[in-house]
């Protein structure tokens, strides 16, 4: 194993024998414009107490140059991730002066130069492991210290960390900025920026507390910023979570920064939050999307307290922040902000992420057992995540709500900056609801899998049938068929825990198994439901009709309904979805069943039938409304696979587009893309509209499409690039894979298949964890055969865990898609 990879034994062992105190990190930023510049300094001040005599301090970075151990100069003992020093004294000052080195991949201090302004960006990211390629630390959560930063840069330019600035200072063209020393915290959760950023300013006050808010993005996409509306949500969630957790926001200020190739939605830095810049829409944007940003807002907003002010112990229990704040991201936004549909988004789209990874072969508890650091990399995943909020969905019905957050009151005031595993919040929740929640947590927290719901039988006598069975309180509705529209009567509220369990509901056309979606299970449908969903599933409420999609989705996923009558379901009632939220979901599902769940003889007719449906929805939405611009972007992606309506396409580019539709960046690429997939644009086409959007965007935009040329010399050259053109930011080498896959012409990269399986061991080895992982997903070859991936699983039984559950998640995808499309020729002949 690579010493780069800690161990959970290791670090545990580490803990046991030091007491770090302080950390202050001094960076030496100030030629970060100059590209010739790989490296940054870096020197680091560690104060810790030992009970041993030797440890190790982590670093990656380009070179170690000086050690000091208590005063003494100590031999550099460097092996690329690992300083070893010995000679430890029970109370220690180590210093590491060090050079570090600027990433391109978004893992460490990355650092990017904006085409349009030619100015240089800088911002870390860390989780789980990144903050050695910054400073010399002890890289694991259980190791809190306060941290100094002190910062040298260009003058002129914004620098932030976690807290205020202390002093600052400027001479001959540079500042030095000193930041006071933070609250405990881990090394993960540290964080710097600096550049030349647009910023705006706010403040929040509740009683005698006074919050100053910073938003921040490049200037050139100031014009997108909408601070005012995030400035709001963020008023109305330290509002909300100021009553909920009544406990005072602890970090001081609150910085929120959007920037540039960055590889996660968002990261939890106490008093400096970083969002991906895909949440500034650069000029058309739908509500739904606004809600998704607001959610993501309240989601890090939560890990202030979940995981920021109590941190889980080791990434075992990554559940305690990332689950809660999951759940906390919906349950905030329905509760404080105008996004009131944040739970139908989260029954429909959110949850369908966490059942598709909890039927991997590779799924795991929530509370997972996490051996290593690569390990850990991969659990941020739907478990963690999703399933993990929708289980504490469960949970609060099961303790009831007031209980919920009192004890995650206590929970917050026994451990305030400190560690903590699942133990310590079950004893919190069990003393103030007076109810069982370890034998609740021990079959749904540490057990795998999910149920499936069903209805047997008649009327008369039915049965709530469940796989995998665990205890639900769920709800069922009940609905009536009148007049064309579906109807609640009645709602049975139900407590089940058994395999069976008799139920009596009288006649019903349609059923809807846990109807308000307290529990997490798969819900089907029965067949005289789904012939009512079929006629009416528009007329139903949000919720439920969330609920019915989300339905249908799973058995389509498990072929249990032919893909073809899905999309029956989807032409008949899509175009009439308000929800923006639930038509996206809706579209994207559609699209990926034609391409994966439908054989090869019938794919081109029904992407010819998808095209034309998205066209005739696209004429047919209300000028200028969100449906409108959600149709164009449908129709843009469908247009790659076929080229029935490329004139039309061609039309839209050239500013004739349906009256009211806003053709902004973004969607020109996406339709030029699509017409280069298919042979329509040029790359004189792909230079002009660069020439238009020169812009970081649309460099990434133009690598996608001058990549999707349906040639195979052209997709051999690019899959080649994205193995070894070691250049490429992550972003550009995400295009580059893009362009490869472009329009799902396996006919062009079919013999290249045997590349992949040669290359994957040498790239996990050789390439940060985060490259690899996007080659090893994004290169998988979409065959008509297990036969390649088995081979290299049975020949690579040595290979690192993180990989092998990588490829075996692959195959299992690919095997879900032959197992679909082998069991539609038995369903069609019964669906008509």
């Amino acid at each position: 194993m690579s010493s780069a990879n800690l161990t959970r034994e290791e670090t545990a062992a580490r803990s046991a024998v030091i007491t770090v105190h302080s950390i202050r990190v001094e960076l030496d930023l100030r030629d970060a414009p100059d590209a010739a510049q790989s490296g940054f300094g870096t020197t680091t001040t560690l104060e810790f107490d030992a009970s041993t005599s030797e440890t190790w301090i982590d670093f990656i970075g380009q070179e170690v140059r000086r050690v000091t151990v208590n005063g003494a100069e100590y031999p550099v003992d460097y092996d690329g991730s690992r300083i070893q020093v010995a000679g430890l004294a029970a109370s220690n000052v180590v210093i590491v002066e060090a050079i570090g080195a600027y990433s391109r991949s978004g893992e460490g201090l990355h650092r990017f130069v904006d085409p349009v302004d030619g100015e240089t960006y800088l911002y870390t990211q860390y989780e789980p492991a990144d903050s050695r390629r910054v400073m010399a630390c002890f890289e694991q959560p259980d190791m809190k210290a306060s941290y100094t930063f002190i910062v040298h840069a260009p003058a002129g330019w914004h620098v932030l960390s976690n807290q205020s600035v202390s002093t600052a200072s400027e001479h001959a063209g540079v500042q030095t900025v000193e930041f006071t020393p933070t609250l405990p915290l881990s090394s993960y959760i540290s964080a710097v920026a600096a550049g030349p950023y647009h910023r705006v300013d706010a403040e929040w006050t509740r009683g005698e507390q006074t919050v100053s808010l910073g938003v921040f993005c490049r200037p050139s996409l100031a014009e997108f910023l909408e601070a005012d509306e995030i400035i709001e949500v963020t008023k109305q969630g330290l509002d909300f979570f100021t009553d909920a957790f009544a406990f005072a926001y602890p970090w001081g200020k609150y910085d929120q920064i959007f920037v540039p190739e960055y590889n996660l939605g968002a990261m939890e830095n106490p008093g400096l939050v970083t969002f991906t810049e895909a949440y500034l829409s650069r000029g058309a944007a739908t509500d739904a999307q606004r809600g998704a940003r607001a959610n993501t807002i309240l989601h890090e907003m939560a890990h202030m307290w979940f995981g920021d002010l109590v941190t889980m112990r080791w990434w075992d229990d990554l559940w305690l922040k990332e689950s809660f704040a999951d759940y906390m991201g919906s349950h905030a936004s329905a509760a404080a902000t105008r996004y009131t549909d944040a739970w139908e988004r989260f029954a429909a789209n959110r949850k369908a992420w966490a059942y598709q990874q909890d039927q991997l072969p590779t799924t795991h508890p929530i509370v997972a057992d996490i051996t290593d650091l690569e390990a850990a990399k991969l659990n941020f995943d739907g478990i963690t995540y999703a399933k993990g909020a929708a289980v504490l969905k469960q949970l609060v019905a099961f303790v009831g709500e007031e209980h919920f957050f009192e004890g995650a009151h206590r929970y917050f005031a026994a451990h305030a900056y400190g560690n903590t595993t699942l133990e310590d919040l079950l004893v919190q929740l069990e003393d103030v609801s007076g109810r069982d929640v370890r034998a609740w947590s021990r079959k749904w927290l540490e057990t795998s899998g999910m149920s499936t719901l069903s209805l047997e039988g008649d009327e008369g006598a039915r049965m709530l049938v469940q796989s995998d069975p665990r205890p639900h309180r769920l709800r069922v509705g009940l609905y009536e068929l009148v007049d064309g529209r579906l109807a609640r009567r009645d709602l049975v509220e139900l407590d089940i825990a058994e395999d069976r369990t008799p139920v009596t509901f009288g006649d019903a056309d349609l059923v809807l198994i846990n109807d308000d979606d307290l529990t997490y299970a798969k819900a089907r449908l029965d067949e005289r439901s789904l012939a009512a969903v079929e006629q009416a599933l528009s007329t139903l409420e949000p919720l439920p009709r969330a609920l019915v999609w989300s339905s249908l989705w799973n058995a389509t996923r498990d072929g249990e309904l032919p893909a073809e009558r899905y999309l029956r379901i989807v032409g008949a009632h899509a175009a009439s979805e308000a929800n923006i939220g639930l038509l996206s979901g809706v579209v994207a599902n559609a699209a990926y069943s034609i391409g994966h769940y439908l054989p090869q003889d019938i794919r081109a007719a029904h992407r010819k039938a998808w095209l034309e449906t998205t066209w005739k929805a696209l004429a047919g939405a209300d000028a200028g409304s969100d449906a409108q611009l959600s149709w164009a972007r449908a129709f843009a992606a469908a247009s790659a696979y076929d080229d029935g309506y490329a004139t039309q396409a061609r039309a839209m580019l050239d500013g004739d587009a349906p009256e009211g539709l806003r053709v902004d960046p973004d969607l020109r690429w996406a339709l030029l893309t699509a017409l280069r997939t298919t042979g329509h644009a040029t790359g004189e086409d792909i230079s002009a509209e660069l020439a238009r959007d020169d812009t970081a965007s649309g460099r990434t935009a133009s690598i996608r499409a001058l990549w999707s040329k349906p040639l195979a010399e052209s997709r051999i050259v690019a899959w080649h690039a994205a193995w070894e053109d070691h250049t490429l930011s992550n972003d550009h080498l995400s295009a580059t894979i893009d362009g490869v896959r472009a329009g799902g012409r396996r006919d062009l990269i079919a013999s290249l298949d045997d590349g992949y399986f040669e290359r994957i061991l040498g790239a996990w080895q050789t390439r940060s964890i985060e490259l690899a992982r996007r080659l090893v997903l994004g290169l998988f070859p979409a065959s008509e055969s297990l036969d390649d991936v088995d081979a290299w699983l049975a020949a690579n039984e040595d290979a690192p865990g993180a990989l092998r559950r990588l490829v075996i998640e692959q195959r299992d995808n690919l095997a879900r898609d032959l197992r679909v499309r082998a069991a539609r020729s038995q369903l069609a002949g019964g669906v008509g």
